[in-house]
């Protein structure tokens, strides 16, 4: 099941970082390597809800999207205006929930939901080693637009592709 939030109070907070708790590991150990596991986790945790309060639900027409199954959150991703349309952003699936179509399903949702809405044009930056996501894109749609990214802040990723899809209006 869909679920879309414009609020950060919108969402189980805890929940959500269930989705992400790979990368809170990775961040937290790289911005505070002195402290334990647990502490690296909890401050990540904290960087990243602050992260959602302050900067990206202050954005106009931002949205977080969750796909819920079994009445448990298991895939996420972020949408913020962009350019001329969306940008599709941390697309990421419970670790022990991959490979069962969870992330397809929510961008499909996604994709519907913005269709209702009309014509939208969605742009995703996906790393060019992670081939499970890029096949994932490639099932809903998304075909290769650039061979980097241009990130908001206008720095170039040459690791990444920029992936692009337009939904039609219903």
């Amino acid at each position: 099941m869909l679920i879309l939030a414009k609020t950060i109070d919108a969402l189980s907070f805890e929940d959500l970082m269930e989705i992400y708790i790979e990368g809170n590991r990775e961040h937290g150990a790289e911005l505070w390597p002195e402290k334990s596991e647990q502490e690296q986790l909890e401050l990540s945790k904290q960087d990243f809800r602050c992260y959602l309060e302050a900067d990206f639900f202050s954005k106009p027409g931002a949205v977080y999207a969750v796909w819920e199954a079994g009445g448990k959150y298991v895939s996420a991703l972020r949408l913020e205006p962009n350019r001329d349309g969306l940008l599709m952003e941390a697309l990421e699936t419970i670790p022990a929930q991959r490979q069962k179509g969870y992330a397809a399903a929510l961008i499909q949702a996604v994709q519907d939901w913005l269709g209702k809405q009309g014509t939208v044009k969605i742009y995703s930056h996906v790393s060019k080693r992670n081939a499970a996501s890029l096949a994932t894109h490639a099932r809903c749609g998304f075909r290769r637009l650039l061979d980097h990214t241009v990130r908001i802040d206008g720095s170039v990723n040459p690791n990444a592709y920029t992936m692009y899809y337009e939904t039609s209006a219903e």
